[in-house]
């Protein structure tokens, strides 16, 4: 085993005493990787770090941030084959997926290469007479970030690129599971130009890195998604310091997917299988709640088994797999439960939910699908974070929208109709940060906010230019001409 991946403080490379191994999900004797578990000390001193360099740092002219995250965005489009594997080999999606991932983090950098160029402020006239009003943005200093395993590029890049362009210094710590991709990505950008110490990699346990960077005092702000109630308690730390920090929260989903009876069969049942099940459910936009009314309902299903019996579940990196292992043994221990709650409620498992062999030892789950469930059921209420989804009857679009809208979560809500009246009513009334029509409520752009509502997200929108809401704080000037 070669040595274990460094931390990077103050721009280089640091050891400590312990490390994790980063082990395949496809096949547990594959290890991707040792790295380094950080201590509260190096969290301490990569805060410095970052204190150091921000006065710097945050005075550099739009066209040096540019090029910084230009030349980033060009190493990870060139390498996104490479970055991609890693990415599936770590973490379990398929290797179009992982490469599709490494791309669309390639795509966040240059966007925000562009962002660096075009944030402006505004002159306006005050109201009392001789004086001059200018709001203007400014970064807002150091940014802890907390990453989940999920996403392990495209989330560390669609935090770290907006902070760096708007002139904010980084500390991430990325999930303890999937260290890979973060140190891979932190390794393009540091290279790409930056100043020692505008931008830190603590990996460790969210226990002991985590918790320091939410309770420093020289943090500014933090950015964090993960589960609901680590989010409730980032926030809470967040609050309780002094000073207060700014606080971004993107957390669970339990999104539904309305199908009525005059929607498109082929257009339903692959927005419902691909937002389901693809990427092994592990996503919080995943569709695990399938609304279908009752016209349709029979026929839905049953062109969803015969779709899910053509999937093939295997290895991520090898060629023809369509959905890829479970990340880890404790997600699939969970993935499990639920399918057992599912059934002991009542839920009937119209498909799937079966542990599979393959040819190396891995977290292979069958993709599960219940029908006969109600919105009331656990099945309906929880976050599974797998391959798992349920169908729930109703007789008309106006249940559909109350059972859709029937959830403490608010982040991606779908329709599948040929109706105009009811697509244009969904996407008005739907209590959801993003709508989807004819669409999965998996698979979003880059280029526009991401986030939801209720228990989903707290605080600023992520990606495109509405990142800049979190990332920057106005300040508003006043001159006696």
């Amino acid at each position: 085993m070669n040595a274990p991946f460094k931390n990077l403080i103050a721009g280089e490379w640091t050891g400590s005493q312990n490390a994790s191994r980063n082990i395949n999900p496809s096949n547990t004797n594959d290890v991707v990787g040792e790295y380094s578990q950080g201590s509260v000390d190096d969290l301490n001193n990569a805060v410095a770090a970052a204190k150091a360099a921000f006065p710097a740092w945050s005075r550099t002219t739009p066209q040096e941030r540019y090029e910084v995250l230009k030349k980033a965005s060009d190493e990870i489009l060139a390498r996104k084959e490479e970055l991609g594997k890693l990415l599936s080999r770590e973490e379990g999606k398929t290797l179009p997926e992982g490469i599709g991932e490494a791309t669309r983090a390639g795509q966040i950098f240059a966007f925000f290469a562009g962002e660096c160029l075009r944030l402006n402020g505004e002159s306006i006239p005050s109201v009392r007479p001789g004086v001059g009003v200018e709001v203007t943005r400014e970064p807002v200093g150091i940014v802890g970030m907390i990453t989940p395993w999920n996403f392990p590029i495209a989330i560390p890049a669609w935090k770290i690129a907006p902070a760096l362009a708007y002139g904010n210094c980084v500390v991430i710590k990325p999930a303890d599971l999937v260290p890979g991709s973060a140190w891979a990505l932190v390794d393009i950008i540091q290279r790409a130009g930056l100043p020692k110490g505008v931008l830190n990699l603590v990996m460790g346990r969210g226990s002991v890195v985590g918790q320091a960077l939410l309770e420093h005092k020289d943090v500014h702000a933090i950015s964090f998604t993960g589960s609901v109630s680590t989010g409730r308690k980032v926030a809470a730390a967040c609050i309780a310091g002094n000073p207060m920090k700014k606080v971004q929260l993107e957390m669970g989903g339990k999104n539904p997917l309305v199908v009525l009876d005059d929607a498109d069969l082929k257009v339903a049942v692959e927005a419902a299988v691909q937002g389901a099940f693809f990427s092994t459910g592990q996503r919080c936009t995943a569709s695990s709640r399938l609304i279908v009314q009752a016209g349709i309902h029979d026929r839905f299903v049953e062109a969803c088994i015969e779709r899910l019996k053509g999937v093939t579940v295997d290895d991520a990196l090898k060629a023809g797999t369509t959905i890829g292992p479970v990340v880890d043994q404790s997600q699939l221990d969970q993935n499990l439960k639920y399918i057992q709650i599912a059934r002991d409620e009542g839920g009937k498992l119209a498909f799937g939910g079966e542990l599979l062999n393959r040819d190396n030892p891995g977290f292979y789950l069958q993709p599960a699908l219940f029908t006969e469930t109600t919105n009331a059921m656990r099945i309906s209420r929880e976050e599974v974070f797998g391959p798992v989804a349920n169908v729930v009857r109703v007789k008309d679009y106006e249940e559909a929208l109350a059972i859709a809208n029937d959830t403490e979560f608010g982040l991606s809500s779908g329709i599948c109709t040929t109706s105009l009246k009811y697509a244009t009513h969904f996407k008005r009334n739907a209590e959801a940060g993003m709508v989807m029509v004819n669409l999965a409520t998996a698979g979003v752009d880059y280029h526009v906010p991401f986030g939801g509502r209720k228990g989903s997200s707290y605080g600023p929108r992520e990606q495109g230019a509405y990142a800049r809401e979190f990332y920057t704080t106005v300040k508003t000037s006043y001159t006696l001409a």
